[in-house]
């Protein structure tokens, strides 16, 4: 009886102890549960090489308690991403195929968040003759001059808005894909971001369009100064979507509409409008929310 008395307590022992065990690993699996949201984010190279995501985020994580992983890329190729359900929020700068995203049914809607403008960008001593406030007659004079001109050619948001103001311009024409003759001999495309782009136009004292964001924090300048700044059709305005729940019901849909509902937030506005570099301002918030 004593033998069967002292199995009977070792067996209870096992049973508790794996009880425990049991139990920690339940309650360490909530905890990692509440630990582990995250939101894939396709965006694009101008945000993440500005800065903006490692100041944005923090913020936004500590009222969400969300982690954001972001993939920044040029914005066709954000888009891509999101058309083949491989984020969960989408946040670019190209108007028109943002709205063309939501009638093609893979946003419910589309958010304007910010905005800021692109300039020209070349050599401090302007051998085009560049200089001044309107763009088309710069990209006609870059042309005639054959003067070295970078592109993106990587269907990102710049690039999109570059060939639209070249076929503004009266130089090639709106969508195209390679160099025309008419750029001027100096034209060449990178496919390549906005940093590796102003880099080769440091390089090779070059002109390059580019995002003000993406120029106020590049640091290789050599002899690069903004040579067209302040023509109305530099504009650049960002969006942010969510995609579709019903498209792709594996994407955490909750999670990126929190991130777009504090991004358009009143908090998530101020912390735009506090993104600066050596006191300037890079992006400005315009929520119709705020």
């Amino acid at each position: 009886m004593m033998k069967l008395k002292l199995s009977r307590r070792r067996w209870g022992l096992q049973v508790s102890g794996h009880g425990l065990l049991l139990a920690g690993v339940l309650l360490a699996g909530l905890v990692d549960d509440v630990r582990a949201e995250e939101i894939t984010m396709a965006s694009t190279t101008s945000t993440e090489q500005s800065g903006l995501f490692s100041h944005l985020l923090p913020e936004f994580k500590k009222a969400s308690q969300i982690d954001v992983k972001v993939v920044a890329v040029g914005t066709g190729q954000a888009i891509d991403m999101a058309r083949r359900g491989d984020a969960d929020v989408l946040f670019v700068h190209d108007t028109a195929a943002e709205e063309k995203f939501v009638v093609d049914g893979l946003a419910a809607r589309r958010y304007p968040v910010m905005y800021n403008d692109f300039v020209l960008v070349g050599p401090a001593r302007d051998p085009a003759g560049v200089k001044g406030k309107d763009i088309a007659p710069a990209l006609k004079k870059i042309a005639a001059a054959n003067a070295p001109f970078v592109s993106r050619g990587d269907k990102s948001g710049t690039d999109a808005a570059e060939r639209r103001l070249w076929a503004q311009a009266g130089v090639g024409e709106a969508g195209q894909s390679v160099p025309n003759d008419k750029k001027g001999s100096g034209y060449k495309e990178c496919g390549c971001g906005m940093g590796p782009a102003l880099n080769i136009a440091a390089s090779s004292s070059a002109y390059v369009l580019a995002d003000r964001g993406s120029w106020l924090s590049f640091k290789n300048r050599a002899d690069l100064a903004v040579v067209v700044e302040g023509d109305k059709r530099l504009f650049n305005q960002y969006g942010v979507m969510v995609v579709s729940p019903i498209k792709f019901p594996q994407r955490n849909s909750a999670g990126a509409q929190k991130f777009v509902d504090w991004m358009i937030s009143p908090a998530g506005q101020a912390s735009i409008a506090a993104h600066k570099i050596g006191g300037e301002q890079l992006f400005f918030p315009n929520s119709a929310a705020n």
